[in-house]
């Protein structure tokens, strides 16, 4: 248990409207159009070791978020970063998952201009997320290519972190129902975008591909294409039709949020051997060991957190 003045975190930390509170009782008002209208955006940034990874680059890209969708942030860039350490410090967590939003706000009383609201900002840490579980690291996912077409990026910007995820969850149903573990969407030209938190690359000829647009502009997919410029393995960026999963020898999916994760089996079909692949194997081998020598690492001082741990 990690307890401050009788106060639990150890389920995780959430800072809102100037407080921290344990995980379970932070709450948003329900007029703010962040819940009403999935009128947000966010990043999140992920602790291992206790050490965030890359947390810098996750900073640039919620400013560059939060610019895009016409907000202000009520805290400085260092501030936030505090915010975010103070989380995970109150938590005690060594391996967590680190959120921070804005959103809309609430607008005055019989108004509805988003120019009227005051935006703003949460974050919160709870223990790390993974979209895979060991046993689908370990064998490889069952991709399905959803016939649920990506929300239109001249619609709804991908390249800012948003909440409108109806057309990822009918892609996931849409998986499921067809005996998948996880879903990637396709834009009306065919073409693959993402799935539901991560980008997606293929294998062909020892030559890696990812989607250009309508995308997310992944941190872990930066970071796998800078693995790659390290292990001289080249990645074409650019459209990739969804066919040419098919004609793959290797997927993988990369995410914040469990970092290389193979792909073994596209709509029911095995690829190759059903085995992870060796590109695949060697990435996710590299980018765990870098990680493990703090490779991108801002490490945590937990401080009074550690000191209150060995107390209970």
């Amino acid at each position: 248990m990690t307890a401050f003045g009788g106060t639990d975190f150890s389920a995780g930390a959430a800072f809102i409207d100037g407080a921290y509170a344990p995980i379970g009782e932070a709450r948003i008002p329900i007029l703010d159009w962040g819940f009403l209208k999935s009128d947000s955006t966010y990043d999140v940034v992920h602790v291992w070791k206790g050490s965030f990874f890359r947390l810098e680059d996750h900073l640039d890209r919620f400013e560059r978020s939060v610019a895009g969708l016409r907000m202000t942030l009520p805290h400085s860039r260092a501030e936030i970063a505090g915010i975010l350490t103070e989380c995970v410090r109150l938590s005690g967590l060594r391996e967590a998952y680190v959120q921070m939003l804005c959103t809309r706000g609430v607008p005055p009383p019989g108004k509805r201009d988003p120019r009227d609201c005051t935006n703003r900002f949460v974050g919160f840490a709870i223990p790390f997320v993974w979209i895979a579980d060991a046993g689908q690291r370990a064998r490889g996912l069952h991709l399905i290519v959803s016939s649920v077409p990506r929300i239109a990026p001249e619609s709804v910007d991908p390249t800012i972190k948003n909440q409108h995820w109806g057309d990822f969850v009918r892609g996931l149903f849409d998986a499921y129902d067809r005996g998948g573990e996880t879903t990637v969407l396709v834009d009306r030209q065919g073409n693959l975008t993402e799935g539901p938190g991560f980008n997606i690359f293929a294998v062909r000829g020892g030559k890696l591909f990812t989607p250009a647009r309508g995308v997310l502009l992944g941190i872990t997919r930066r970071t796998v294409i800078e693995l790659c410029e390290e292990i001289g393995a080249e990645v074409e960026v650019g459209a990739l039709a969804a066919d040419a999963l098919g004609d793959a020898d290797e997927v993988f999916i990369s995410s914040t949020a469990g970092g290389v994760m193979p792909v073994t089996r596209i709509d029911g079909r095995a690829l190759g051997d059903g085995k992870p692949g060796p590109l695949t194997t060697r990435i996710h081998d590299l980018y765990w060991s870098k990680k493990e020598a703090g490779w991108h690492a801002t490490p945590i001082d937990y401080g009074d957190a550690a000191r209150a741990r060995a107390g209970d």
